[in-house]
């Protein structure tokens, strides 16, 4: 295929899954199939009762197939009412679209919560003669997860309940959150400008623009710190509830089983960390030199300290990173080749899209569209490469059962930030004049300041929010206290002005999938250094071992994954040290290039 010539749009193509957008007749169609198909589960789940022996296996799997069936209907919806939602974010039929699949998902969590439990209630000796059936032996773990969860929580009929009443009582709040954002515009240069679009402006060469945009966004988030505050109480108190129920009384225990990991891990993972923040408060302390500062507020995080001239067209940052891709592996390239080729991408710099990046699914499709902005900044093919790392992971499990593809947020920031290393490290390498190549090397530490600070801070935050919960609602002063004393000491004091209604401004403290949507990110960052790591040793031959790698992502917790594909064991501290001495290698680049 000829590269010299191609021109890939910017723009998704969404109508090969459902053709008219938010009025699509074939959605409405698949709206219908999906709460015939959920009805139709739902009235073989009532009538389910626990296994008596193994003859019953193969209803069993008739059944698990039937909710298999509804999952995938349903992520395909999600997936499509997502991509409305993020290209327009005045798309109202989407709204109410969205209110539509939260509750068909709702629903059928509910029947699915009561299936799980009618199964795991049976006796210990015919769950293991039915795990011995040929075909539920091939979701062995995911089984047993369900058996273990089970029995962690609530009668079915007051999960049911909980269920039910968490789609106006819990997400209901999480949906506000995305409504008051949406509302906010700021205004700048005479320009009216979604949050998302002022946001790029922090990354501004002028310091004048950067504080000057700050300020009229922390302005307009103390403007709503009344209706944030309020709507993150109303989701703690839920969650804290809903823990207190369960009998619940470890805060982590829900994010780390979610995230299939261990306390020891996380703990592992947090004191590597702290023990080595001097060489990133080295890092800031020479940003601020250059920029001419004593300190750097919060505003200069993303200030560029060099000019960095090279921008790339979208074509040609896409053929820089099948480019790098190619040099790691041919899956890879190809699968992002066929990305590109088949308008996966939504990239197009408009106003009305939704702020930030993602990456989602069509199962039934067997395809991913990403969405963000690209404006040509390095930066900007650094997150086209990372999102297409998520989608090349949900490539990488298309072997796998339906039921071994749910892998957890630490692991899924895994294969995204793998693939966005590979382009990072080339572009440094591959930098023309010193200039350049400053930029680069900062770009990347940028990312690693992000992972080990501005996520250490929110983990803080959002750790002392829930015990601060647990007394009482917490006034918008407390909250604003509690963002800047992490801050504080996540970024080791390096700091000037900081960020108090960071609370306000992160969409990730309202996500009501899950709690704690941060330290996954810094997981996945450390860990897909260390495979780096053991790429760059093993040189080509990697593809296959890092794919099966991705394959068993759903099918073990993070622990067993480690040892078995890295044989590391990560409840130590030395094995996040190793991926952080590649990050500490970036800074003594930084600091000998600005000298």
């Amino acid at each position: 295929m000829d590269h010299t010539t191609h021109t890939y749009s910017t723009v998704w193509n969404l109508d090969v899954f459902f053709q008219g957008g938010s009025e699509s007749q074939e959605f409405r169609n698949h709206l219908d199939t999906l709460e015939k198909k959920k009805n139709d589960f739902a009235e073989n789940a009532l009538a389910f009762h626990p296994p008596q022996s193994a003859n019953d296996a193969e209803l069993v799997w008739k059944l698990i197939d039937e909710a298999k069936d509804v999952m995938l209907y349903l992520r395909q919806a999600g997936a499509f009412v997502s991509c409305l939602e993020a290209q327009n974010m005045h798309d109202r039929k989407a709204d109410a679209l969205r209110s539509e699949v939260t509750t068909l998902s709702a629903d059928f969590s509910s029947t699915f919560t009561k299936f799980q439990q009618q199964l795991s209630d049976c006796r210990e000796e015919v769950w293991e003669e039915l795990l011995k059936h040929d075909r539920l032996s091939e979701i062995t773990f995911v089984l047993n997860e369900w058996r273990h969860k089970a029995k962690d929580k609530l009668s079915s009929s007051e999960e049911s309940l909980i269920g039910a009443l968490a789609v106006d009582g819990y997400h209901g709040w999480g949906q506000m959150y995305d409504t008051i954002v949406g509302a906010m515009d700021i205004t700048h240069d005479g320009k009216s400008l979604s949050v998302g679009q002022a946001n790029n402006l922090l990354s501004s060469p002028d310091p004048k623009t950067r504080k000057e945009v700050f300020d009229k966004l922390e302005n307009a988030w103390e403007q709503n710190e009344e209706l944030f505050a309020r709507t993150l109480n109303h989701l703690g108190g839920f969650r804290l509830n809903v823990y207190k129920k369960r009998g619940w009384d470890e805060l982590m225990k829900e994010p780390l089983e979610y995230n299939r990991m261990k306390q020891e891990t996380l703990d592992a993972m947090w004191g590597a960390i702290s023990k080595n923040k001097k060489p990133f408060v080295q890092y800031l302390d020479r940003k601020a030199k250059l920029i001419g500062k004593d300190k750097l507020d919060w505003y200069d995080m993303d200030a560029p300290v060099a000019e960095s001239t090279s921008t790339m067209s979208y074509d040609e940052g896409a053929k820089f990173i099948l480019k790098q891709f190619a040099r790691f592996g041919s899956e890879m390239a190809q699968f992002a080749e066929k990305a590109f080729e088949d308008e996966w991408i939504e990239a197009e710099d408009r106003s009305g899209k939704r702020p930030g990046g993602f990456c989602t699914s069509f199962p039934l499709s067997d395809q991913s569209r990403i969405f963000m902005t690209y404006s040509g900044s390095m930066s900007n093919v650094s997150t086209l490469a990372h999102e297409l790392g998520h989608a090349f992971h949900s490539y990488a499990l298309k072997p796998m059962h339906t039921l071994n593809r749910n892998y957890a947020m630490n692991v899924a920031e895994t294969a995204s930030t793998f693939a966005e290393m590979i382009v990072a490290d080339a572009a440094v390498k591959e930098a023309e004049t010193k200039e350049e190549k400053i930029a680069l090397v900062e770009d990347k530490l940028q990312r690693s300041v992000a992972f080990f600070m501005n996520i250490h801070a929110r983990f803080l935050f959002e750790t002392r929010f829930y015990e601060a919960r647990k007394k009482g609602v917490v006034s918008v002063d407390t909250l604003n206290d509690l963002m800047v004393e992490a801050q504080k000491e996540a970024f080791a004091d390096s700091l000037g002005e900081v960020h108090p209604r960071f609370w306000a401004s992160k969409l990730h403290f309202y996500i009501t999938g899950v709690p704690f949507y941060n330290f996954p990110y810094t997981f996945g960052y450390l860990f897909s250094l260390s495979i780096y790591a053991k790429a760059l040793e093993s040189g080509e031959s990697y593809e296959e071992k890092y794919m099966a790698l991705l394959r068993d992502t759903a099918v073990m917790n993070v622990e067993d994954l480690a040892m078995k594909h890295l044989g590391e064991d990560i409840t130590k501290e030395a094995f996040w040290q190793k991926g952080i001495n590649l990050c500490i290698a970036d800074v003594e680049e930084f600091l000998e290039l600005t000298k």
